[in-house]
């Protein structure tokens, strides 16, 4: 056991990673890199059919995914971990009737750019040439916090794409007046300190005002998920500084696309007020739900209602086209 001791003691956390992995590949995902260009790739989990090799072709050929055959939802993750473990929830629900894209944002997982940009319309951009890249050119967006920022970016530059948008947890825009009212009211000075914890008690806090009742968990698991999920942390720190924008440049864009909001009541993020000035905001075509007993992570926390009311969305949308 003398191994075990120091530094190279097992991270649970890490030893978790391959039984998920598992799981999600018998869901029907796997996982697959796209390079944009030089210096830019994105590591997505994609329909496990897509990848499926000719018959014939040579066994030494890279696999090039083919189009979907099912409607496609792209799920885009928040600031917290990388993108299958943010939605390792809904992949087992909705992979059968749809094809389920699963990307991580740049910085995050191994997903990386050595280009200066940082802001969520950059993330978009790579979004959208990943997807092309992968013969998706139609799909539904599920955007979770900061992901629901770059989802309003996808559909706002590339609203031909876009089906039906789904946000939970998120705002329009980071306005320099919201993420100071909002820090105000957390009790943090920077979005950093909150979002890029550098100790357990840091983590604590952020996982105990992200759900709606905090369950117990030993603090070596907090330290274990530290050394595991937050990495980059330099290029993380600039994407929440690109993140912020005045007040003064900020405009609604009248989106075509039916938006549906899915909110965890107790969320203390962006909570439930902030929802209802969204939907104000998006007007006629954006309708809304709360998920009760759930907090900002509502897809984790309420799957099977959360799962429910997104198929139910779903099968509205797909109804109409």
């Amino acid at each position: 056991n003398k191994q075990l001791k120091g530094n190279t003691m097992v991270n649970f956390v890490e030893l978790q990673k391959p039984l998920l992995y598992g799981l999600m590949k018998l869901a029907g995902v796997v996982p697959y890199t796209v390079e944009i260009e030089p210096g830019t790739k994105m590591n997505f989990w994609i329909p496990k059919e897509t990848l499926k090799k000719p018959k014939k072709s040579d066994k030494n050929s890279d696999v090039q995914p083919k189009k979907p055959t099912k409607p496609a939802i792209l799920f885009i993750h928040g600031f917290g971990v990388e993108g299958i473990v943010t939605w390792q929830f809904q992949v087992g629900s909705l992979a059968k009737k749809y094809s389920v894209y699963i990307p991580d944002l740049l910085f995050f997982g191994t997903s990386y750019s050595d280009k200066p940009e940082r802001s969520p319309a950059f993330q978009a951009q790579c979004l959208v040439k990943s997807l092309r890249i992968l013969g998706v050119d139609k799909f539904v967006l599920v955007g979770f916090s900061y992901g629901g920022m770059v989802a309003f970016k996808i559909v706002e530059e590339y609203p031909e794409m876009v089906r039906a948008m789904v946000v939970s947890g998120s705002i329009l825009a980071m306005t320099d007046t919201i993420s100071e009212s909002n820090l105000n009211r957390l009790g943090f000075k920077s979005s950093a300190d909150l979002l890029l914890p550098t100790s357990v008690k840091g983590l604590k806090t952020l996982f105990t005002m992200s759900v709606h009742r905090p369950i117990w968990l030993p603090n070596r698991l907090f330290k274990d998920y530290m050394e595991v999920m937050i990495s980059n942390r330099k290029e993380r720190a600039e994407l929440l500084d690109a993140l912020v924008i005045s007040n003064k440049v900020v405009t609604t864009p009248r989106f075509q696309q039916k938006i549906y909001l899915l909110w965890g009541e107790s969320d203390q993020m962006f909570n439930l007020e902030m929802a209802k000035n969204l939907k104000e905001q998006l007007g006629e075509n954006a309708t809304m739900d709360s998920i009760k007993k759930a907090g900002h992570l509502a897809h984790m926390e309420r799957p099977c209602v959360y799962n429910r009311l997104l198929k139910k969305f779903l099968t509205s949308v797909h109804s109409e086209n």
